[in-house]
């Protein structure tokens, strides 16, 4: 089997061990989920831990837990009898990662951490394992095999704990009315936090940079306004100030190409109505979301009253590094 084909099949294998194990998720995951909620509601926290792999595991779905506004800590299971246990604290929760659940160093630790008054899930491919019966919930992470060629080195087995701690924290992030603006105060830095901490209004082309028309204009005068806007597009007023339609460079080539006469053309005749738009006052992030899911090179922007303030060009998005 050559690498590309063996590449494919590892994927293939962690994609069926995916499938079959959402296939399953049920009562114990609504258990689960309820459990973190109390959990975090009542002022605790959700305590992850692990050993080898599975400790790896455990550090990316604290830190996704984290950044959806659940807090968690990793307990060091090595340092965990040494001190580190006091990280713990009555009303937390514990999600304990072992696929075998019978990973000797856990269960030495299990002892103590069940002598705080803690709720503990475990995450294991062996419901009936040590770790399992000794856990208030249990989460199958059972797999068929794993894709590695000798059945040896933690693969679909590992890749199906991450998962389940990214379905943990997406459905607890939805029960706990996480919003677009409680994750922009935990990702402030990089592309994601300019894209969400900032509004629309704050990379939108305004006032003069904003090319403008009436909507009794000619397709000349757009093009003066494009030009010297240094825009692709020109918004187009309707009577009042309202948003009335735009015109693109776009529409202008394919009208020049059936008339190259077509200067003298109202532009009311060959603009797009009703063109797509966002509230100056959203998060620019929903611009850029609006932009990729129609596929559109501008979109206006829009005060209370519904008067076009602005224009937002796919072109500034990459210069802002908003994207």
């Amino acid at each position: 089997m050559d690498a590309v084909a063996r590449g494919r099949r590892v994927i293939e294998l962690e994609a069926e061990a995916l499938q079959a194990m959402a296939a399953r998720l049920g009562e114990s995951f609504e258990a689960a989920i309820e459990t973190l909620l109390a959990t975090l509601e009542s002022s605790g926290k959700i305590v992850v831990v692990g050993i080898g792999k599975s400790g790896n595991i455990g550090h990316k779905i604290a830190a996704t837990l984290n950044s959806t506004g659940s807090t968690a800590v990793v307990l060091n299971s090595q340092n965990a009898l040494h001190g580190d246990l006091g990280i713990l604290s009555d009303g937390d929760a514990v999600i304990a990662l072992s696929y075998s659940g019978e990973t000797a160093e856990l269960l030495d630790l299990l002892p103590h951490i069940k002598r705080f008054n803690v709720k503990v899930i475990a995450m294991t491919g062996k419901r009936g394992s040590t770790l399992g019966e000794h856990s208030d919930v249990v989460l199958d992470t059972s797999v068929e095999r794993e894709a590695c060629p000798l059945s040896l080195a933690p693969t679909s087995s590992s890749t199906a704990m991450l998962a389940m701690g990214d379905a943990l924290a997406m459905a607890l992030l939805e029960a706990r009315g996480f919003t677009a603006d409680d994750f922009a105060r935990f990702h402030p830095g990089g592309a994601l936090g300019r894209a969400l901490l900032l509004k629309v209004a704050d990379i939108m082309r305004a006032g003069s940079a904003m090319a403008s028309v009436a909507a009794d204009a000619t397709v000349r005068d757009a093009l003066v306004a494009m030009s010297t806007a240094r825009s692709g597009a020109c918004v187009v007023l309707a009577e009042g100030g309202k948003l009335g339609g735009i015109f693109t460079h776009g529409d202008f080539a394919r009208a020049y190409q059936a008339d190259s006469a077509v200067g003298d053309t109202p532009v009311a005749g060959l603009m797009t109505r009703d063109p797509i738009s966002v509230s100056a006052e959203a998060l620019a992030v929903e611009a850029v979301n609006t932009i990729g899911s129609n596929r559109v090179d501008d979109v206006v922007a829009l005060d209370a009253d519904g008067r076009p303030v602005g224009l937002v060009d796919t072109q500034d998005l990459a210069r802002l590094k908003i994207v």
